[in-house]
């Protein structure tokens, strides 16, 4: 029988990070990362075979891809002491696409899947936060309507964006739980209005929806053009990632964010990151809220007043600053990792090869020679040579007086 379904968590894993082709770069350094006993969500990688599958049988699964799932489902539960579509102590889940290399076009995160008019409930008491678990189902709503029903984001924020306006509210996080109640009425009607179908409250109808969007999104035409630019054959496919919710969103002890082992800008050898507290993954790209910075030093370097994860958290940002440094000696390279803080937790949610300019990495490239992460030749590899170009084009005399009016990101690499 085929294997079509990876599980990892709690120590342990099916696969590794050689099976990237098998698993895709997201699911193979999730196997690895709890291989070495990292903090991470259980969950299961269908792998990229399932997508192949997919398109060669008239975009249907292998007979046997179901039990596969429901097998790693519980085992999921287990570990997490739940079980998916409970209405007592559900298991709630993120789904993930995750190619063997990055792919933009791709489905966006889906979170907290599973939840429904039952379970939001069972959430928010054993939370003993009814806001919380009604704002978790109303992003779902909008995060699912939008990327697995086609139903655009937009028409929810400006829903959300009336509520607040007639209200006088500035941010999510004011509304409270019975606003989000009538909130979430309101996107349920907007989706059947949309669709002509209500929306789904069956969890195995969600996950199979969100299953089948990642590897409908391998074809969609961004995705394709991405594939054709960069000779990324369609035969490769996507995996799915599914793994057990974590939540920054539980209040001011939780948060969730992004950052890179070294500065993807310099090379600087130092952490480089923001956060938000109290909030989901998406909320740190959004722009809603302003993110925080990671380190003191950062913070200082910004003149920003909120508080660094490094005062804020100490104990968390000590320990995500050992996984850190673990996982850039693993894999002799700067990492790029994502993560969430639930309730005074860490939980990593990934780590992946960061990408960087030409001047970073030809910085990181040297730096990690000297301290014998890499021999002198793996270090000369490391830099693309085309990326060299952007060296030699010129620049403003950094030494130059200038009048500062604002600062940012250059988007290209000389004058």
């Amino acid at each position: 029988m085929t294997k079509w379904v990876f599980n990892f968590g709690d120590g342990k894993a099916d696969g590794a990070a050689d099976k990237r082709n098998l698993l895709g770069g997201k699911g193979a350094n999730l196997a690895e990362m709890s291989n070495l006993g990292l903090p991470v969500p259980p969950g299961f990688t269908i792998t990229t075979e399932v997508c192949t599958w997919y398109y060669d049988h008239d975009n249907s699964y292998p007979d046997d891809l179901r039990a596969q799932v429901e097998a790693a489902l519980e085992q999921v539960g287990s570990i997490t002491g739940r079980r998916f579509g409970d209405e007592k102590a559900p298991l709630l889940l993120s789904v993930r696409s995750g190619a063997r290399v990055s792919m933009p076009g791709m489905m966006d995160t889906v979170l907290n899947l599973g939840l429904n008019d039952v379970t939001v409930k069972a959430i928010g008491e054993e939370a003993g936060d009814m806001r919380f678990a009604y704002d978790s189902y109303r992003r779902f709503i909008q995060m699912y309507s939008d990327v697995v029903l086609g139903v655009d984001h937009h028409e929810f924020e400006e829903i959300l964006e009336e509520h607040k306006s007639l209200n006088d509210l500035m941010l999510d996080t004011e509304i409270t739980a019975d606003d989000w109640v009538g909130i979430i009425e309101k996107f349920k009607t907007l989706v059947e209005t949309e669709l002509e179908t209500p929306f789904p409250q069956d969890p195995q109808v969600q996950l199979w929806g969100a299953i089948g969007a990642v590897f409908s999104s391998w074809m969609v035409p961004r995705a394709k053009t991405y594939r054709r630019l960069h000779d990324i054959p369609a035969t490769w496919g996507t995996a799915v990632n599914v793994q057990a919710m974590v939540f920054g969103n539980m209040g001011e002890t939780s948060a969730t964010g992004v950052a890179f082992t070294r500065n993807p800008s310099t090379g600087e050898k130092a952490l480089y990151g923001e956060f938000l507290v109290n909030a989901q993954g998406e909320d740190v790209v959004a722009g809603i809220r302003t993110p925080q910075d990671i380190t003191e030093k950062a913070r200082l370097e910004a003149g920003s007043t909120k508080p660094s994860l490094e005062n804020l958290m100490p104990e968390c940002f000590n320990e995500f600053q050992a996984i850190c440094d673990r996982l850039e000696g693993h894999y002799r390279d700067m990492q790029d990792l994502e993560f969430t803080i639930e309730k005074g937790k860490l939980w990593m949610l990934q780590t992946r090869a960061g990408k960087r300019t030409a001047k970073a990495a030809l910085k990181i490239a040297v730096d990690m020679a000297a301290e014998d992460l890499l021999t002198e030749e793996e270090a000369v590899l490391r830099v693309e040579p085309a990326a060299l170009d952007q060296l030699l084009h010129p620049t403003i005399d950094p030494k130059a007086k200038r009048d500062i009016v604002a600062t940012g990101l250059p988007a290209s690499p000389g004058a």
